[in-house]
């Protein structure tokens, strides 16, 4: 039996160009599916019934700040600068790299996520930053390629 790495499902933040930086130096990298269920008891069952009817997705992560990180930079300055709406806003690639290759690509998702930084601090060893990427817009499937070994990818839509 293989177990599936969490090194082999990664996360890229948007650079603002067209390309994603891979996301090094984080404690936690987490995803939340959040579904959202429509829930009923009709008089002649004895049971409830759920069914999902939407998903409100978020990423929860945490990081040690590093000087010259540039994703830690750019989280860091929505949170000093405390930015709202649109300059919150961040782009993010969730890639799979246990399906596909280099020469054709690696299958990946696209998606808008609202940063929202919840606490820095607390700890004796580093600083620390923590919070939740929240869903912003729809899911674009597509693949991604690198040319300096997945440090930086490039998104194509499928």
């Amino acid at each position: 039996m293989s177990f599936v790495k969490r090194s082999d499902k990664v996360a890229y933040y948007g650079k603002g160009d067209g390309t994603f930086e891979r996301m090094v130096g984080f404690t936690d990298i987490s995803v939340s599916k959040n579904p959202r269920e429509y829930r009923r008891q009709y008089v002649d069952q004895d049971f409830e019934q759920s069914d999902v009817v939407g998903f409100s997705p978020s990423i929860s992560f945490a990081f040690d700040q590093e000087k010259g990180n540039s994703v830690h930079d750019d989280i860091v300055s929505v949170s000093d600068n405390e930015l709202m709406g649109e300059d919150a806003v961040k782009e993010i690639v969730l890639a799979d790299f246990t399906d596909g290759d280099e020469e054709k690509g690696y299958k990946a998702v696209k998606r808008s996520f609202a940063l929202i930084v919840s606490s820095e601090g607390n700890s004796k060893e580093s600083y620390k930053y923590s919070g939740t990427l929240k869903v912003k817009g729809d899911k674009v499937f597509g693949v991604v390629k690198s040319e300096d070994n997945f440090k930086t990818v490039t998104f194509t839509q499928a």
